[in-house]
């Protein structure tokens, strides 16, 4: 039976953190369902594509249109086996999305599989459903996990921490690993 994911995104979205885990989990035949708040299927919003040039951080580039597929206000995680937040400079005010809280918060009180990476994070500190946990962020999102009674773990871009029904990856590098476990989490095998 066919996995099916909700993908928060919102207007600049990190490029890769969006249309990497949409086609990555596309390929393998999970259904993926993206939304952003104020959206409608048929929709696009702007990315962002965020890299290190010398600068103390990262500087922010105008990336790929990305498809909105599903209308947010017709959402109801019941429908899905699974959440992935997707980073970038969205998270910060998605986060203010009264409805973005509750559908996160809906996937941790029925224990299903979260993903989030990077500044995705800051959606789940928002949602106040870290206390206990340990994950990791982008660095400058760590203060925000500890803040929100998480412990923060400082790990190279191309890692990944799992606990419980939570995997997260500090930056777009940790693809391979955020996903190999969400497809974990969410039951899937794959074999060569």
């Amino acid at each position: 039976m066919a996995k099916k994911v909700l993908l928060l995104v919102g207007d600049y979205v990190e490029d890769y953190e969006a249309m990497v885990p949409f086609q990555a989990m596309g390929a393998i035949g999970i259904e993926v369902d993206a939304i952003a708040p104020d959206r409608k299927k048929g929709d696009v919003v702007p990315t962002a594509v965020h890299d290190f040039t010398g600068d103390q951080t990262y500087k922010e580039l105008r990336g790929h249109n990305f498809a909105i597929n599903k209308d947010f206000d017709s959402v109801n995680t019941d429908d899905y086996d699974g959440l992935y937040i997707a980073g970038g400079r969205s998270a910060e005010y998605i986060r203010l999305n009264k409805r973005v809280l509750e559908i996160t918060k809906e996937f941790f009180d029925k224990d299903k599989p979260v993903a989030a990476i990077c500044h995705g994070i800051q959606v789940l500190t928002a949602a106040k459903v870290l206390e206990g946990r340990t994950l990791t962020a982008y660095v400058a999102v760590g203060p925000d996990i500890e803040l929100a009674g998480g412990t923060w773990k400082n790990i190279p871009a191309d890692q990944a921490v799992v606990d419980g029904n939570l995997v997260t990856s500090p930056a777009w590098p940790g693809h391979q690993e955020i996903l190999k476990e969400f497809y974990k989490l969410l039951g899937i095998k794959i074999t060569l």
